[in-house]
Formats: structure tokens, sequence, C-alpha cells
């Protein structure tokens, strides 16, 4: 094979192999483990400009070159897996890089979403299952301190959760909009941490080793090539950068079961009701038996089986039922009217779910259909910009909320955001009021969220002693909350901004590059940091900037020195 082939020449030849290659692809079952990037770069190789199609397209070629068979799933041929770690090829360092580096481009997708109040409903099932692994030792003290354990939002209407490597999960909104219980969900988030902490993908990828790096490789380059066209969503051609991610995981049966027997455990010490294993396993029955549309992703990257059903079911026999909890319910229909409507279905959508409220019949319908209704219904006004009707919906929430005391808090959250869509401070101020004493510092992370950016536009307009002493406050806040966790990007980015508003432009850059640095986008910390020490040079020096610029000058060497390491990994 020449590859010194003339440009034109070589992408006329390239242009026959990707059709081939194409026709190939598609005689696979859609979950072959890495066909997902190979078709991402032929869809790259039509919309890459010219000069860097050969490019591609050798690419394009070193991937098909090897059998596809190689690429296949294989499943195990003795009756149990290998014990943790065994045949695990990939280092817990290396394996945390490689989920690093995808969770790097998940941040700059589209589709990532940061929305404080569903991060806060995920973040309430995921911390219990990850000390419910603890306690029963799934989870070493070594995995837990290296791996992230991070949950990422993707507002993707299918139906998907992926674990990656290094300890990430991956939530579509399609998921949490199809679950009626938290229980359901939970069981979902159980079995993706079991793929994790039992070392599943780094055992999945050591038996693909040699060809692990490039397929990867060529899945993160499909993602940059084609986010940089105009045309760029339709190289994406299932759905966003995270469907392209799990494409590489898939698991082995063995695999999926173990997933099941231990995620099982891990829910119930976690104090969750088994039984939404069971559920879940319906709906998703439910949804293969109509021969699944392709709304439905979770089933090609984790195939039931009637075995599978069947161990489940058994297991749910020997537990004593749980009551029901109607609090937790009405709160998972409030979340699953939330995800619907954040997933930007279109302005038909949006007017048929604001419509539904106005069904006569509604009132009628159990608690948990209504709550969901007029909350779905509320949030889809305020999308369509209509806040009269919006606003005339609350005290049916409230009715429908009872004694409930989290559904109550949720709908002053939600008329403190239709405060900030009307641009009234002072009104998202009373809400948020409602909700938490504005005295005190302990408030929750969404309304402390709130808060600092009320107090901060309020501040802008307003410079009383009592909004100064509120941003004050909301600042001191998210201070302490970053310290707790600096990986919350939006804690940062609105600490940024309060300071900001407080007149403190060295602290506002530093946070700024504190932003970047937990996105992994190691690149822009540099530059933000760089900033911050040109601040510190020209401006006059304010109380504690000679410690702030001391911390700039720290945070940007280290920023530098990932940037050089991941700057060499490229060039490898």
């Amino acid at each position: 094979m020449r590859l010194n082939l003339a440009e034109n020449e070589a992408w006329q030849w390239a242009g026959k192999l990707v059709k081939t290659i194409y026709k190939k692809l598609t005689e696979f079952e859609h979950d072959t483990v890495f066909g997902f990037p190979i078709l991402v770069g032929i869809n790259t190789l039509k919309l890459a400009h010219p000069k860097s199609k050969p490019l591609l397209a050798l690419l394009a070629i070193s991937l098909w070159i090897t059998p596809v068979s190689s690429q296949l799933p294989t499943s195990a041929t003795t009756g149990g897996l290998p014990a943790l770690g065994d045949g695990a090829d990939i280092t817990l360092s290396a394996e945390r890089k490689l989920g690093d580096r995808i969770a790097r481009e998940l941040f700059r997708d589209p589709d990532y979403l940061e929305d404080p109040v569903l991060d806060e409903y995920l973040q309430n099932i995921w911390q219990p299952l990850v000390k419910g692994a603890q306690a029963r030792g799934e989870l070493s003290p070594e995995l837990q301190e290296r791996f992230a354990w991070r949950v990422l939002i993707g507002r993707d209407r299918s139906v998907n959760a992926f674990a990656l490597p290094g300890g990430y999960l991956g939530i579509h909104l399609g998921l949490i909009s199809v679950v009626t219980t938290r229980d359901e969900l939970a069981s979902v988030m159980a079995h993706e941490l079991s793929h994790v902490t039992q070392r599943h993908i780094s055992r999945s990828m050591g038996d693909q080793a040699r060809m692990t790096p490039w397929l990867i490789g060529a899945m993160i380059l499909g993602m940059l090539a084609a986010s940089k066209s105009a045309q760029g969503a339709q190289a994406m051609i299932v759905g966003g950068q995270a469907m392209a991610a799990q494409s590489q995981l898939n698991f082995s049966r063995d695999m999926e079961r173990e997933a099941d027997r231990i995620g099982y455990g891990v829910m119930s010490e976690a104090g969750f009701d088994t039984l939404g294993f069971v559920t879940m396993f319906g709906k998703l029955q439910q949804a293969a038996g109509l021969n699944d549309s392709g709304s439905f992703p979770y089933l090609r990257s984790h195939p039931l089986s009637s075995e599978r059903m069947a161990d489940m079911q058994s297991r749910q026999q020997l537990q004593t039922p749980r009551p029901a909890n109607l609090e937790s319910d009405l709160i998972q229909a409030m979340m699953s009217s939330r995800a619907r409507v954040m997933a930007q279905p279109g302005v038909d959508a949006l007017r048929a779910w604001a419509n539904e409220a106005a069904d006569t019949h509604i009132d009628k319908q159990v608690l948990t259909k209504r709550m969901g209704v007029l909350y779905g219904a509320a949030l889809s006004w305020m999308q369509l910009r209509d806040m009269k009707q919006a606003r005339a919906l609350i005290p049916r929430m409230q009715q429908a909320a009872g004694g409930h005391a989290t559904a109550l808090r949720l709908i002053r959250l939600f008329e403190s955001e239709l405060a900030f869509k009307e641009d009234d401070m002072r009104a998202a101020l009373r809400a948020l009021s409602a909700t938490a004493s504005l005295a005190n510092r302990q408030w929750p992370r969404p309304e402390l969220i709130a808060l600092a950016q009320a107090s901060a536009r309020l501040h802008a307009t307003s410079s009383s002693v009592e909004t100064a002493q509120l941003l004050a406050n909301s600042i001191a806040a998210l201070q302490a909350l970053v310290l707790q966790n600096p990986q919350d990007a939006q804690a940062w980015q609105v600490l940024a901004t309060a300071l900001a508003a407080q007149g403190r432009p060295l602290a506002s850059l530093r946070a700024e590059g504190e932003v970047q640095i937990a996105r992994m986008d190691f690149g822009a910390a540099v530059d933000r940091f760089r900033a911050a020490q040109d601040a510190s040079r020209r401006g006059p020096a304010q109380m504690g900037d000679h410690i702030e610029a001391s911390i700039v000058d720290a945070r940007l060497r280290f920023a530098q020195s990932i940037f050089r390491e991941q700057m060499l990994e490229r060039d490898r």
C-alpha cells in the first residue's frame, strides 16, 4: 500500500474505502465495542477541510486494517469473573488520565448541563451509593482517592447513562425524565458505579490493549474535528459526545451480571428500595419489546437478558417490602418534568406541556402525576417567556405539595428562577429568604448559587449597606463551598462574578482560573492566571491581595505543568 499519494488521489482512494468501511460496519450490531469512533471518523472525513482529508483518511485506514472481529466483546469462558484487578492492563493512574481526557471534551460539549437543582438531586442519590460501596468493601480507599467520582449531566433526550474511565458517571436528561421513582434512578447509578469499582472498564480495555489507545484517540479527534465545523452536529450521528464515549465501554455478560449483583447490594446498603431495580428492568424490557427505536441507547450498551431479570426478581422476593414514600415520589415527578423541559425539546413540545395544566381532569389525577404536570407546565411557560401564566400555577403547585417541605422548597426555588427571568432581583431574594435565612451562611447549594447571583446583580445597581453585606456573606459561603469541593466549576464561576461585583479583580481572575482547572482546560487556566498576574502588577493593591497573588503564582505553575504534560501526550 502506497502512503505517499498525491492529495487528490489520496482523497479519491479514501472515499472509496470509506464507502466500503461504512457498508461493512452496518453489518454489525450497534453495540460493537468500537464501531462508533470509526463512524465519527467517516463523517469527519466528509466534513473536514480538504487539506486535512488525506491525514484523516489514513487514520480511518489504520482503524480498519485491524479485523473488526478482534474488537467484539468476548464472554468469559469460566464460571466467574476475575478477582478485582485481575486482567486489568491499565493502571489506576492511566485510567484516570484517560477519563479526564474524555471528560474534558464532555465539559466543552454544548449539551453539557450545569443545573443546581438537578445536580443536587443526583448528588443526593450518588453520594449515598458511593458511601454504600465503601461500607460493603466494594470501593477501596485507593480507588476512592484516585478516581474523580463526578456526575456529568447531558442535555440529550435519549434514555442513557454511562460510566467512563476514572470514575466519571454520565446521566442523560432522557433517563431522569422516564423514571418514576428515585429508586429506579438509583438502580441505574448503582449499576454504573459497580462497573467502575470492579474495574470492568480497565479489564475490558485490557482485552483490546493494543487497539484501545488508537480508537479512543480517533474518537476524540473525530469529536474535535466535528466541533469546529458548522455542520458538526451531522458528524455526531447517534447523539452527543457522551454517546461516543459510551460506545467504548460495552461490557461482557458476566460483567453485566456482576454489576447487577453488586449494584443491588450497594443500593440496599445506601438505603434505597431495591424494588427499583426490578421496576427499572421492567421499563427497559418494555422498551426492548417495542423494538427500541433509538431513544433507549442504554439497552444497546447494557442489553437485557431473561437471566438478568430473573436474578433480580428472585433477589427481590427475599426482601421485605418498604412503605411508599410520597414526598420522594413527588420530588421525582418534579425532577422528571424539569429534565424534560431542560432538554430543550422545542416550542411545540413546551406549548403542549404548558397546556396540560389547563386540562380539567388534571386535578383528579394522583398527586404525583398532578405535581409533575403542574411543575412541568410552569417551567414550560417560563421557557416560553410567558411569566404571567407561569406565576399563575404557583398556588396550584403549593396546594399539591401540601405539607411536604422539600416540594415546597423546590417551588420557592422556581419562584426565584422566575424572578431572575423577569430581572427582579429583590423578588428573587424574597423567594430565597422563604427557603433559607439570608442572615446565615449555611445555605443549600442551589440557594447559595441563586443568592450569590442575585446579590451580585443587585449590588451593581444598589450599593447599599444591606446588599453589600449580603454579597459579602454569599462570597464567604461560596469560598467555603469551593474549599470543600474544588471541582465545583459552577460555584467557582459564580464566585468569580460575585468577587468582580465586590471590586476584587485579582481574586475574580483567580476564580476564573479555578473554573478552567475544574473543567480540566489547563490551557485556559494558564491564560486566566497570567491575566491575574498582570492585574496584580498594574492595579493598586487591596487588603489580602499579596496572599491572593501568591496563590495565583502557585496555581499558574500547577496549571502550566499539567498543560505541558498534555501537550507532550498529544505529540507522542
